[in-house]
C-alpha cells in the first residue's frame, strides 16, 4: 500500500483507489490524476454506485480540526472535479468539490452521503482554481468556500453521526471524461474548531 507525507499534513495520507498519476512537489502541494469514469457516488433512485476515485485519506488526530486548499482543476468534461472528503465507511462519507457543470460551467457542488448520496450545486466560480476547506467538530461538519482564501462562504452545514475511524483528504474525479488532473496546494491543517460555523471565522 503506498503512504506518502506532505508537510501541513499531521499523518501519512494512504490511496484509496489508485491515481493514474500523482505528485507531492517540495512546496507542498499535491496533483492528482483520475482516470476515466472515477466517481465517488451513490444514486438515490438507485441506478448505480460508484466507489473508484483516486483518494489520498489520512486519519486526523484532533477532534476538532480544519482542512482547507486551494483547488486547481483542469476541466474538460462533465462532472470533473477536485475534492476535499470525509469518510468514515463506504456508506458513510461526504465531499466538498470544485467541479464542472453540464453547463460547462465550474460550480462548487457538495455530497452528502448516509447510505445514498445527497447532491447539491451550489454557486458558479469564475475561474479554474478556488479554496475549499472542511471543519469537524465532535457533533457537526462545515463545508466553506473561498474566493482568496481569507474570505470564507458556507456551502453545507451538516453532521455524519458519531464518527469513529473518519478519514479525510484530497481526491480527483472524471465520471464521465477520460481524465482530469486536480491540483491541491497551500494546504493548512489545524485543531480546533471555527468560532462561527456559518460565517465560516
Amino acid at each position: 500500500m503506498t503512504t506518502f507525507t506532505l508537510p501541513s499534513i499531521p499523518g501519512e495520507l494512504e490511496w484509496k483507489n489508485q491515481p493514474l498519476e500523482w505528485k507531492a512537489s517540495p512546496d507542498g502541494s499535491l496533483a492528482i490524476r483520475a482516470g476515466e469514469r472515477t466517481d465517488w457516488f451513490i444514486d438515490p433512485a438507485g441506478n448505480f454506485a460508484q466507489d473508484n476515485a483516486p483518494s489520498a485519506l489520512f486519519a486526523p488526530p484532533d477532534a476538532n480540526f480544519i482542512l482547507s486548499a486551494r483547488v486547481a482543476v483542469d476541466f474538460r468534461a462533465t462532472y470533473d472535479a477536485g475534492s476535499l472528503q470525509m469518510r468514515e465507511n463506504d456508506k458513510l462519507w461526504a465531499k466538498l468539490c470544485f467541479e464542472y457543470s453540464p453547463q460547462q460551467q465550474p460550480m462548487i457542488v457538495s455530497v452528502v452521503t448516509r447510505g445514498v448520496s445527497d447532491d447539491c450545486n451550489s454557486v458558479v466560480i469564475d475561474g479554474q482554481e478556488v479554496y475549499l476547506r472542511v471543519a469537524l467538530t465532535p457533533q457537526a461538519i462545515s463545508f466553506h468556500y473561498s474566493l482568496d482564501g481569507a474570505f470564507w462562504h458556507l456551502v453545507r452545514y451538516f453532521t455524519l453521526g458519531a464518527l469513529g475511524q473518519a478519514r479525510v483528504g484530497f481526491s480527483a474525479q472524471s465520471p464521465t471524461g477520460q481524465q482530469c488532473m486536480a491540483t491541491f496546494s497551500d494546504i493548512r491543517y489545524r485543531a480546533g474548531a471555527l468560532k462561527d460555523n456559518r460565517n465560516g471565522e
